[in-house]
């Protein structure tokens, strides 16, 4: 971003002006036993930014996405998050308590797999209004209309506000799980292979709300996913993990129309 100023009527030169990530992740190392699955990543994510991050199966970006949802402990790395109260402290050396603070207040997560984020037993607006008690809200009323307005968002029919996720389609159970992740608007906002598994229709369906609720509500969004499509309608950058490790990165027209490193074209061309 450039601004520039204006003394006694002479304007001055564009000068950068450069905003403070709001996600800052340091030399992230993650090791399963003799394994490195994570060997020393670093990014950077901006307030209303969506960043990609693409790779093989194996090569570490669904650990990163875990790593930042506080699901597992790190071996190395700094991870900043600017939210209140948190701001400037390393969010791996929280204790139990605040992780789980910290993810019901600032962290939206939606798992590939919807029984990771949902009780399936459970109605899908209690599913939203289980986030909401968690945060301390107690009154019925508010927990049913904020439900039905986080599920109205997600594009999830209100009429069936009162099925279990369990009797509902692959494609209804994410928009179950994004209306969850939505409801207390995150600073954060985490996608784990969203469209997998859905039949091509109900991909574009759920591309479109994700790019609609993106476009709406301005989050900060890590996507991860092996679909380049994906990515690009939904990424404005994008990592290319491989390895454990951070091969190429870049705007992500750049990066998927001109890629540079071996791997980002092999990536590339293996989808054309």
């Amino acid at each position: 971003m450039r601004a520039s100023s204006e003394l006694n009527g002479v304007r001055s030169e564009p000068q950068l002006v450069h905003e403070r990530p709001l996600l800052q992740l340091r030399g992230l190392v993650k090791r399963y036993g003799a394994v490195t699955a994570i060997a020393g990543v670093d990014l950077d994510l901006y307030s209303g930014e969506v960043l990609g991050i693409v790779g093989e199966s194996g090569s570490g970006k669904s650990t990163v996405l875990r790593l930042l949802n506080l699901e597992e402990p790190t071996d190395a790395g700094n991870y900043i998050l600017g939210v209140p109260g948190y701001a400037g402290r390393n969010l791996f050396d929280l204790d139990r308590f605040h992780r789980r603070e910290l993810r019901v207040r600032h962290i939206g997560i939606v798992y590939q797999q919807p029984h990771l984020g949902l009780r399936m037993r459970n109605t899908s607006g209690g599913n939203v209004a289980e986030r909401l008690i968690m945060a301390g809200e107690r009154r019925f009323s508010s927990l049913r209309e904020a439900a039905r307005e986080s599920l109205a968002a997600s594009e999830f029919p209100l009429s069936r506000l009162d099925d279990i996720p369990q009797h509902l389609s692959g494609g209804m159970q994410q928009r179950v799980q994004l209306a969850k992740a939505i409801a207390l608007r995150p600073a954060l906002l985490l996608l784990d292979e969203p469209t997998t598994g859905l039949d091509v229709s109900v991909q574009a369906v759920v591309l479109d709300t994700l790019k609609r609720l993106q476009d709406e509500l301005r989050l900060a969004s890590v996507v991860v996913s092996h679909d380049l499509g994906v990515i690009r309608m939904l990424a404005d950058r994008v990592l290319v993990m491989r390895g454990g490790r951070v091969v190429e990165q870049g705007l992500t027209d750049q990066v998927l129309e001109d890629p540079q490193h071996p791997y980002t074209q092999q990536l590339v061309h293996a989808k054309l």
